[in-house]
């Protein structure tokens, strides 16, 4: 199959992607101001607090620029020397500095810290605000919980600006969690104001105001179509933002992004598909960053208790059968890593990492015939219609390489409205997903793809016992090279037994005008203003 055949068919998905014109864009969107950032994206924020249940992965864009964590990760260069965020490097953000003891870490604040408001932030802000986090019950509940903060008892005022965190259960990863965009701290006076009794964490509120002390305040918000930010200029938790203002437009048609870039009426774009990155990467007018998804997974998912894949040798066999190199060349423009051809024996915690497994329809013929399906079997491969651009080929590579060893697959495209609902009913013999785990940990990709059966990222319905004791060990041992030794154990189990088939990590790609510079790749995959600076 040839590479021009993939790309007649990613033009027909996007086809009158340019019909909508760019109404809307006016020549005043097209100024050059050099303290002004104009950035498109596919999807706006549905909510301004990521506490809110429900709220969408754009809403953490809101909360990381406009609201302070007490503390925060370095940033580093990657390979390519983009700036990326060092997840073993802890820095100071409301706290000035930390003591981290076996069973409590106590937190020093800034006495200069005031929200945008003006009212002193405080270890009452920070306690009111954990509090919240796990009595509001949404998803930073849920994150605090896989981290062992359960309790409010846990949260203590030390005094007005000492906080204590007691743990527990001593856990490896609650100090980085802190540092995350779930650990939010809220002007608790502000919101008390504006909650009722039946919504006593003013959660309703909070969807459509800010109480942050962030580097950034929301000027304005248009749901589905704009948010303007403007700069805290009184933030000194960092160096000062360049941009005094930042305009974020949701744009839904990625040829209008596209051609809106090209034509310099605005002045990045996130999260633009692999052909466009690939593309504009030619362009002398656009600079393209292609960075890749720390601790994601682009896998082939087999359900261990459906016949065939409940037998081992078949789950190989699809291992050594899937296109590997094609679908990183034709399906993703190259922009993907692939994660086959690994040794055998695994040596190092690192993830993702490859597999030992490489294209091999002999060996993958072979297994079937080992396993009792000498004349291949019939099954569906489902993936989520909602990313088709890179699903549609990807599958369809997927299924002309299995028809070559006897496996006869019929494509199930489901709306993307349905997918999360049809994955966790746990009835779907074979499916394609991505998965990302937030901090570059195994823990954090195992934890929640292997651990439960009944998980909802656990697609596979997989269970084994050495491999929950394992995972267990790397979450909550002190010492690092058991937790390490840990981690390499039950990434080789999961390469023997192959409930899933690692198929690439993926790329985040953004494109800018060349004069755009500061773009910092975050784990929670969203923008990150701060750093922004026209030249």
């Amino acid at each position: 199959m040839k590479r021009r055949d993939f790309l007649k068919g990613a033009t027909a998905l996007t086809a009158g992607a340019m019909a909508a014109g760019d109404r809307g864009f006016s020549a005043a969107w097209a100024q050059d101001r050099k303290d002004t950032l104009l950035a498109v994206s596919e999807l706006g924020p549905n909510s301004l607090d990521t506490e809110v249940v429900g709220a969408n992965r754009a809403a953490y864009e809101v909360t990381w620029n406009v609201y302070d964590r007490l503390l925060t990760f370095g940033v580093k260069k990657d390979e390519n020397g983009n700036d990326y965020y060092d997840y073993r490097t802890l820095k100071p953000e409301l706290a000035e500095e930390w003591d981290a003891r076996d069973m409590s870490v106590t937190f020093k604040l800034r006495k200069d810290a005031k929200f945008h408001d003006g009212t002193p932030v405080t270890a009452k802000d920070v306690k009111w605000s954990f509090d919240r986090a796990i009595g509001v019950g949404g998803y930073p509940k849920f994150i605090f919980s896989n981290v062992s903060m359960t309790s409010p008892e846990q949260f203590v005022v030390v005094d007005d600006h000492t906080f204590r965190f007691d743990y527990a259960k001593r856990d490896n990863y609650t100090i980085p969690y802190i540092a995350s965009p779930v650990g939010l701290i809220y002007n608790s006076a502000l919101i008390k104001k504006n909650a009722a009794a039946d919504d006593p964490w003013g959660v309703k509120w909070t969807k459509q105001n800010t109480a942050g002390s962030g580097a950034y305040m929301v000027e304005s918000w248009t749901p589905g179509q704009e948010i303007v930010f403007v700069r805290n200029d009184q933030w000194n938790r960092g160096p000062a933002p360049k941009m005094r203002r930042v305009i974020a437009r949701v744009v839904p048609a990625a040829g209008t992004r596209r051609a809106l870039l090209e034509r310099g009426d605005v002045d990045f774009s996130f999260d633009i598909p692999p052909k466009d990155a690939s593309d504009l990467a030619e362009s002398k007018n656009v600079k393209v960053i292609s960075t890749l998804m720390d601790n994601t997974v682009y896998f082939l998912s087999m359900n261990v208790n459906l016949p065939p894949f409940d037998n081992v040798k078949v789950r190989q066999a699809m291992a050594y059968a899937m296109p590997y190199k094609e679908i990183v060349q034709l399906a993703l423009f190259g922009r993907g890593r692939e994660l086959s051809g690994g040794p055998k024996t695994v040596s190092t915690p690192d993830w993702p990492q490859p597999q030992p497994y490489t294209t091999d329809l002999a060996k993958a013929k072979q297994l079937l015939v080992e396993a009792g399906y000498a004349d291949g079997f019939e099954t569906t491969l489902s993936y989520d219609l909602g990313a088709a651009v890179t699903n549609e080929p990807l599958c369809t590579l997927i299924q002309n390489n299995l028809a070559k060893i006897g496996v006869r697959v019929t494509l199930n495209k489901i709306p993307g409205a349905s997918w999360r609902s049809q994955k966790a009913s746990k009835k779907l013999p074979m499916l394609v997903d991505v998965f990302g785990g937030w901090l570059s940990y195994p823990y954090f990709y195992f934890g929640y793809v292997y651990y439960d059966p009944a998980a909802l990222h656990n697609s596979s319905a997989y269970q084994n016992a050495e491999m929950v004791r394992l995972i267990e060990e790397s979450h909550f041992n002190p010492d690092s090279k058991a937790a390490d030794d840990a981690a390499i154990r039950y990434i080789q189990i999961a390469f023997d037994e192959m409930p899933y088939v690692s198929l690439f990590q993926p790329y985040l790609n953004v494109a800018s005008k060349v004069n755009v510079s500061g773009f910092c790749y975050w784990f929670f995959r969203q923008v990150d203003y701060r750093r922004f600076v026209k030249a």
